[in-house]
């Protein structure tokens, strides 16, 4: 015990009260530095490069799942009373394309109305240059109308063919039955459903409950918010849309399963530690696969908008700007659900677990010690972090090892033989006969 100067009053003096030394060594009295100097400071992009804790994504949830509502209220809302625009291959029509030369849309338009007596449904310009084609898309016509309106068309027009002469072949007419667009809204629905059903017995497999129902849960938010996108955006759904739709659920599975695995990895063996809670763990988790996430979405954007380039301003090719729209909308939908959904939603779920509870109860006791609290000191007692060595609290309150108060040697002493003879001296030979 350390006692300070008393001066004629009788009374301590307050710089010798200030030098009083703390009795037992805290966690916190641990982490000062003896010299004063703070830790050195590293920038954000420094922090997200290395994946040492520059997002607080687990601690801020609520936000991203009110986010995650508000995106899946809307998306919901559009599909219900906005519906989809479906393409030709889904519920039949004709298409009428030509050359487009000095023609305008309107007047593209007027001369249907002219020919036929209504609108068509579109009428879009695809591609630049001498290879631009005008697209006209219409309910089902009759051969006589689809004869009229070429006719119409030729007239008013005079499309060049190949040889770079008027000619009416140079009007192709493309007509397709509501009975095969039927046929393919039914084959797609069935591949949708059936590579959901393979990629959850998957997941079912690969991970723990949570975490197959955590990665379900992204997999569908990513599904209906780019439908809602379509939906409210108006873009046409066409076989071309369905298939890229796939391929961005397959990517958005991709990502999840890397951060999963890494959530995985972290958290083996969380409840006999008490260094980080589980929540903690994951977040540490995302902030390590955050770069690699980030990194891997551009690098397949990149080729994508490369893709809708080519397909809208070079060739005009409209199965290719349909892929690439979906895939273009569908990988950060993917990124952001990987990262801000599914690993908060599945520390939430794991948070409402006895196991994780009580490995809660215990960190926070490890983190704010108390003199009274028996069993938080005998708790404190029988944990290894990591390493550390377990200290538990003398009868003068000091922090000692527990190896020291058991009658252990304290760590760095020097190690001391085994004896087995009368006199106490170090035999030099070990005990064979136990093993």
């Amino acid at each position: 015990m350390v006692s300070g100067k008393t001066s004629a009053s009788g009374k301590t003096s307050e710089t010798d009260a200030r030098d009083v030394a703390p009795t037992a060594e805290t966690p916190e009295s641990r982490a000062v530095e003896p010299s004063g100097e703070s830790l050195p400071r590293h920038g954000f992009f420094t922090r997200l490069y290395t994946g040492a804790g520059a997002f607080d994504v687990i601690g801020r949830r609520k936000i991203w799942f009110a986010v995650i509502a508000v995106i899946m209220v809307i998306a919901i809302a559009s599909i219900a009373f906005r519906g989809f625009t479906f393409g030709i291959d889904f519920k039949g029509g004709t298409t009428v394309s030509f050359p487009r030369g000095d023609t305008t849309v309107r007047q593209v338009t007027d001369v249907y109305h002219q020919a036929l007596g209504r609108d068509p449904e579109s009428v879009v310009t695809v591609g630049n240059g001498n290879s631009a084609t005008v697209q006209i898309r219409s309910e089902t016509l009759s051969n006589d109308q689809t004869a009229k309106l070429s006719d119409a068309l030729f007239r008013a027009f005079q499309p060049k063919g190949t040889d770079g002469k008027p000619s009416e072949q140079a009007i192709s007419v493309t007509a397709v039955s509501s009975t095969w667009g039927g046929q393919i809204t039914k084959k797609a629905v069935i591949a949708l459903v059936v590579f959901l059903v393979l990629v959850g017995l998957y997941i079912t497999v690969r991970y723990e409950r949570y975490m197959a129902m955590s990665a379900l849960a992204a997999l569908c938010f990513n599904l209906l918010t780019t439908a809602g996108v379509y939906s409210l955006v108006g873009f046409e759904v066409s076989p071309a849309t369905v298939i890229g739709l796939l391929t961005i659920l397959g990517f958005s599975l991709y990502d999840t399963v890397i951060v999963f695995d890494k959530v995985e990895e972290n958290t083996r063996g969380f409840q006999h530690t008490t260094r980080r809670t589980f929540a903690e763990q994951a977040n540490l988790a995302i902030n390590q696969t955050f770069m690699r996430s980030i990194n891997t979405s551009l690098i397949s954007v990149i080729p994508v908008v490369s893709l809708m380039i080519v397909a809208v301003w070079l060739l005009g090719v409209g199965t290719l700007k349909d892929l690439a729209l979906v895939m273009l909308v569908g990988i950060p939908v993917g990124t952001y659900s990987s990262i801000f959904f599914a690993t908060p939603l599945l520390v939430t779920l794991r948070e409402r677990t006895d196991l994780v509870r009580t490995h809660n109860r215990r960190v926070s006791r490890r983190r704010k010690p108390s003199d009274t609290d028996t069993g938080a000191a005998a708790e404190d007692a029988t944990d290894q972090d990591d390493g550390d060595e377990p200290r538990a609290r003398s009868a003068e309150g000091n922090a000692e090892p527990v190896a020291a108060l058991a009658g252990k040697p304290a760590p760095g002493a020097r190690p001391v033989r085994p004896s087995t003879s009368r006199s106490a001296r170090p035999s030099g030979k070990r005990n064979t006969r136990r093993r």
